[in-house]
């Protein structure tokens, strides 16, 4: 993998990451359309380290908020820390489920793993359409007035949405919480945010279970091999994504504040016709 292969990846995943467009989907796209396979140890790894860069500029560009909102007394905190764990559980129960059912009942068990799934063209089109729906029809929900703090059942939903995008890639987790946030009533800014403190909780689970897989993939002795083959771009690609994430922070807090938020649906819709299109082309099905 080359220093460019690194930076076109990175790049395109700092960017989608922070937009609900499905960052998955479009990293998968350019890794096969550069000749990677996106469902192999060494990519999902790499794919994934992507996030941490991601996560890291979540944090930055939301502190001050978080810190003045939710972290300037205990009377702030603790409400706010307990939707996020509801939300996490709920992530927690329906995304280990879902993907432990996919694994025993539709992939055969076995060795099969969720990540058998995530070059499937066809899930990844349902996936953006399914998010591109569910964006515009939040987008004409009526304005909602700020609430203090999110209910149990609202947390819940949400996390249970989150949960549900966990197998597929294509179904933008942003996308399909803040949206989810703004159906149930919850403001722009708040869903928007809730959603990005809930990928900064979700994040190290997930890189874990890939570092894991690729123990798995080819054991303690030839780990250390392969870690030294993909750190560098590991780490060039962190640094490249936690800049693009910024910018792109930036821009959907913009967008989503001016009610642009539609637009982002309607890209998912075409972004979906376009991966069956391309799909066919490239003989990816």
């Amino acid at each position: 993998m080359t220093f460019f292969d690194v930076l076109v990846l990175a790049v395109v995943q700092g960017i989608c990451e922070m937009l609900p467009v499905s960052s998955s989907a479009h990293v998968i796209l350019a890794a096969k359309l550069m000749g990677f396979d996106p469902t192999t140890p060494e990519m999902t790894l790499l794919l994934v380290m992507l996030h941490t860069g991601t996560m890291l500029a979540v944090i930055i560009y939301f502190w001050n908020s978080w810190r003045d909102r939710y972290f300037s007394s205990a009377s702030t905190f603790w409400p706010f820390a307990r939707a996020v764990v509801v939300a996490t559980v709920l992530t927690g129960i329906v995304g280990l489920g879902l993907m432990f059912f996919i694994e025993h009942a539709v992939l055969g068990g076995g060795h099969a793993e969720i990540e058998q799934l995530f070059g499937n063209v066809y899930i990844i089109a349902g996936g953006l359409a399914a998010a591109g729906i569910i964006i515009i029809l939040s987008s004409r929900k009526a304005a909602s007035v700020q609430a203090p703090v999110l209910s149990n059942a609202q947390s819940a939903w949400i996390g249970a949405v989150q949960g549900f995008c966990l197998p597929f890639r294509g179904f933008s987790r942003s996308g399909a919480t803040i949206s989810t946030g703004l159906l149930l009533g919850i403001d722009k800014v708040r869903s928007e945010e809730f959603s990005f403190a809930l990928a900064v909780v979700l994040t190290p689970p997930v890189i874990a279970k890939e570092v894991y897989r690729f123990y798995k993939a080819y054991g303690s002795q030839a780990l250390a091999g392969n870690m030294l083959h993909v750190a560098w771009p590991s780490v060039v690609g962190m640094l490249l994504s936690f800049v693009a994430a910024l910018i792109a922070l930036k821009w959907l807090s913009q967008w989503l504040e001016h009610g642009k938020w539609q637009l982002f649906g309607y890209y998912c819709l075409f972004a979906s016709a376009m991966v069956l299109l391309t799909s066919h082309s490239l003989n990816w099905a």
